[in-house]
């Protein structure tokens, strides 16, 4: 085990994160990293809350530090997450325009090389189906 990490909280902190817990309108990793919160200050170890959220003790020490250093607010997503998308909507509508004219039938596979032929965007045929299927 490594150096105890723990957070204390007042009375209007864990109210708070109480009710975060139940809101309706919350991501589930944000109530989960509240429990996280909670659990720690109420004295439990950063391996024991790992293991029961089946987190890496990492994961754990992050959350607390970013409890610690950013209160409520480090509860959420940093903005900017992820991988930017690499298709416009043009390329989509593209393909839209490929499937209504051309005679013959594609399979996703199929559009998906088309796609990266004629406007070199590479995506995976099953990325680039579920794209399409919402698109309708």
């Amino acid at each position: 085990m490594g150096m105890r990490l723990r957070v204390f909280l007042t009375a209007e902190e864990e109210r708070t994160l109480r009710e975060l817990r139940r809101a309706t309108t919350v991501p589930q990793r944000v109530k989960d990293r509240a429990d996280v919160v909670r659990m720690n200050a109420r004295g439990d170890y950063v391996e024991t809350i790992a293991a029961y959220f089946k987190w890496h003790v990492e994961t754990v020490r992050k959350t607390l530090k970013r409890w610690q250093t950013a209160g409520l607010g480090g509860l959420w997503e940093a903005p900017g997450r992820g991988q930017s998308r690499t298709w416009q909507e043009t390329d989509m509508a593209y393909l839209e325009q490929v499937l209504r004219t051309d005679e013959r039938t594609y399979t996703a596979a199929q559009l998906a090389e088309k796609l990266y032929e004629d406007r070199q965007i590479r995506l995976s045929p099953g990325h680039l189906r579920e794209v399409l299927e919402k698109r309708g």
